[in-house]
């Protein structure tokens, strides 16, 4: 019988309340809303949905990758804006993350994030390969 286990990845920001930064059960993994803060400064990583959906995504990955996954394999992820008008910068970055990949996704506007300062935030859910045997 398999459990679900925290996914901790110590060079992250500290949650804003109580959850998790990740989840992960048999070989999917739960990544919860990541927000553009540095970790290394606990500052945003600037004031535009450019540069923070880049730091959003880097935070995602930091989490998948504690997990022994990463954004290729990511099945699906919903973004949050603040601001719609913003999907375009958004869209450009996330398509350069991923590449060819192409997770299904979820885009809407929120009325807010817990930032006032925060433009995104993005969430996901992504499996871990088998590994080779």
């Amino acid at each position: 019988m398999s459990d679900h286990r925290p996914v901790v990845a110590p060079n992250l920001p500290a949650a804003r309340g109580p959850y998790s930064a990740g989840m992960g059960f048999e070989r999917l993994i739960f990544v919860s809303g990541q927000g553009a803060t540095v970790p290394a400064t606990g500052q945003l990583a600037g004031p535009d949905a450019t540069a923070q959906t880049e730091q959003c995504l880097k935070n995602v990955q930091t989490i998948l990758q504690a997990a022994g996954s990463d954004l290729q394999h990511v099945l699906r992820c919903g973004v949050f804006l603040v601001d719609m008008s913003e999907f375009k910068e958004m869209n450009a970055v996330y398509a350069r993350m991923f590449g060819d990949h192409r997770p299904a996704r979820t885009t809407i506007q929120a009325a807010a994030l817990p930032d006032p300062d925060l433009r995104v935030e993005i969430d996901c859910i992504a499996y871990v390969p088998q590994s080779p045997r």
